[in-house]
């Protein structure tokens, strides 16, 4: 008589979790101990596929087959003399600057090494679209068995630029591309006057706020980023974005902190801030200085943040023990930009060192 089938072994809670940023292309790369991401030749097929690195129509047989090999083996070296042959000295050019970002990104362990690396040299000549892709990236790994869609959706922020709108109470912050593109297809909704306010054309924009932790229904539209987060003072958002400021620090930095909102800055004694945009540095250098600050401009900051590290060895002697203020703010046309590599060169760390 054959023995009863043995039971499959359950999966595990992780297993069952919702993925989310499916099109970052996290689940094309290796992982290393730490959690940290790998290139493998399928991520950089991915790249591959983008539109932008596709030969057009008009393209000459050289760049096809450049393309082709690539695709085939995209690790390969390209010499000077295979894209001197390329007829378009324009797509020769962009070649060039893929291959570059390619070699620069591989000379590092990991992904998060790389963005560490590639900031700290200067990125000067890489595409704001692959920075934004690499960001995206390693935020993904960060965010790795985060179970809260609020910090997943605040830390959207760190590598997708947002729109802010105030109203009545709320402090929301929209997908600038989202909220474009829904406006121009007419999608019409609740909250479009408040982001046509916000730079948007003059019609209604169907966005839904995030309301509630559970992220299977954000992970199901996490590729869409077609939520609103509302970051306003005592609402989750407000707190979830210290805590994915914490988990990037943490993964990407190996840098442990802990964060809290605040809403001003009451510090006799303040002596280190970190903007974490360009009208927020220059806003917090300006009150830092006891410059004369306008209401008008000081209406820009949408959150203020009390950073603290949790090895004090590591901190800059002048700074041991004082905390670090964050600050996050939208331009004159209710624009966000938050840049998380003003995290790397702004902290007073001894030495900043690379995730490896």
């Amino acid at each position: 008589m054959n023995a009863p089938p043995s039971p499959s072994p359950s999966p595990s809670p992780r297993a069952l979790w919702p993925d989310f940023w499916v099109a970052s292309g996290h689940h094309l790369c290796d992982r290393d101990a730490q959690g940290r991401l790998m290139p493998t030749p399928d991520l950089w097929r991915a790249f591959l596929a983008r539109p932008e690195l596709l030969p057009p129509e008009e393209a000459c047989e050289a760049e096809r087959v450049l393309h082709a090999a690539l695709l085939r083996d995209p690790l390969r070296p390209v010499d000077a003399a295979t894209l001197a042959r390329l007829a378009d000295p324009d797509a020769a050019e962009n070649w060039q600057v893929f291959l570059g970002f390619r070699d620069r990104v591989m000379a590092h362990p990991t992904l998060e090494a790389a963005w560490i690396g590639l900031y700290r040299a200067g990125v000067q000549g890489v595409p704001p679209l692959f920075l934004q892709m690499l960001t995206q990236l390693v935020t993904r790994a960060a965010m790795e068995g985060v179970e809260d869609a609020y910090v997943l959706r605040a830390a959207e922020c760190l590598f997708r630029p947002q729109r802010a709108a105030i109203h009545q109470g709320a402090l929301l912050l929209a997908d600038e591309e989202t909220v474009d593109a829904r406006a121009q297809d007419g999608d019409f909704g609740t909250l479009g006057q408040l982001l046509a306010e916000a730079g948007s054309p003059p019609r209604e924009v169907e966005l839904d706020v995030l309301g509630a932790p559970d992220p299977a229904p954000y992970a199901a539209r996490a590729d869409a980023h077609d939520y609103a987060l509302d970051i306003a003072e005592t609402r989750p958002g407000q707190h979830a974005l210290a805590r994915a400021l914490e988990r990037f620090l943490a993964h990407v930095m190996g840098e442990e902190v802990s964060i809290r909102p605040a809403m001003v800055i009451e510090d006799q004694n303040w002596s280190w801030h970190v903007g974490l945009d360009t009208e927020a540095t220059a806003l917090a250098n300006d009150l830092w200085h006891g410059k004369e600050v306008s209401q008008t401009r000081l209406a820009r900051i949408l959150w203020l943040g009390v950073l603290e590290f949790t090895e004090p060895s590591r901190v800059l002697p002048r700074a041991a023990g004082q905390p670090v203020y964050l600050a996050l703010a939208m331009d004159a046309a209710q624009r966000v930009r938050l840049k998380p590599q003003n995290l790397l060169t702004g902290l007073p760390l001894l030495q900043a060192e690379a995730a490896s």
